[in-house]
């Protein structure tokens, strides 16, 4: 299966596009280091909805700031920055949310069917198809710029590096060659209306999240940097964070990688 690189379309983005503001100011780049930091830093790209995408991150990274390495013109690398919706709301609900957009999306368009797992990965048939990286800038308990990073595996069908989860593509499971413009407009259009839903209905993410992640209930590995703890995954609370069930002893936890036991 061979995985040409295609020139991303910004007018056939723009024409399936329908949102207020997110991606309406949108920025095309070849290369960067990394469109989270570049939002993260920039003076010029400071609207509200902007959304960077890079054809190439030569400092593309996840959580724990492991590389994430994507092949130049057939994936989605981009970044959202957000600066109204922040003011003392849950942070970790705007990571739920973005998993949500990505997996609605896949499912509306591909009809593949789409598990989460906390804390941020988008998984098709318990492989990685995406992952989501939230970055902020905070003065005292106030968020100025929250930045949500994505990162889609559509057309890539060979991945050479060592994973903790193997690797997967929208490309490798949908058998075909896949419109990444529809999909990021998609994607988009999905995150704002859950915005909404954010602001008004906080819980409808925790309980629509919820029912697309399998691991609930399980046995469960939790590695952090510096232990690792076994137990249940009983829950999310309402602030998205897991809880975890030691015999009648229950933890929340705020980051880490789980792995069913």
């Amino acid at each position: 299966m061979k995985s040409e690189a295609r020139l991303f379309n910004i007018e056939e983005f723009d024409i399936k596009l329908d949102t207020e503001f997110l991606g309406r100011n949108f920025v095309y780049c070849d290369e960067v280091e990394s469109t989270n930091k570049l939002l993260l830093e920039s003076k010029e790209f400071n609207q509200n909805g902007t959304v960077i995408l890079a054809e190439f991150q030569s400092g593309g990274r996840g959580r724990k700031n492991r590389q994430w390495v994507s092949n130049s013109g057939q994936n989605l690398t981009f970044s959202i920055l957000l600066k109204d919706f922040t003011h003392g709301k849950k942070i970790n609900l705007f990571n739920l949310a973005a998993s949500l957009a990505v997996a609605h999306s896949i499912e509306n368009l591909y009809q593949l069917k789409v598990e989460l797992k906390w804390p941020n990965d988008v998984l098709i048939k318990n492989k990685k198809a995406a992952g989501i990286l939230l970055e902020s800038i905070s003065k005292g308990n106030k968020i100025e710029k929250l930045v949500v990073g994505i990162g889609v595996n559509v057309n890539q069908t060979n991945f050479q590096n060592k994973f903790d989860i193997s690797p997967t593509s929208i490309r490798k499971e949908f058998k075909e060659i896949v419109s990444r413009e529809r999909l990021l407009s998609e994607i988009l259009n999905n995150y704002e209306s859950l915005l909404k839903v954010i602001k008004y209905e906080p819980e409808k993410i925790l309980t629509d999240w919820k029912a697309k992640c399998k691991m609930i209930g399980e046995k469960v590995k939790i590695t952090d940097y510096t232990s690792v703890k076994y137990g249940i995954f009983d829950d999310i609370d309402q602030n998205g964070f897991l809880i975890l069930k030691t015999g009648d002893k229950f933890e929340k936890i705020h980051f880490g990688d789980v792995s069913l036991r």
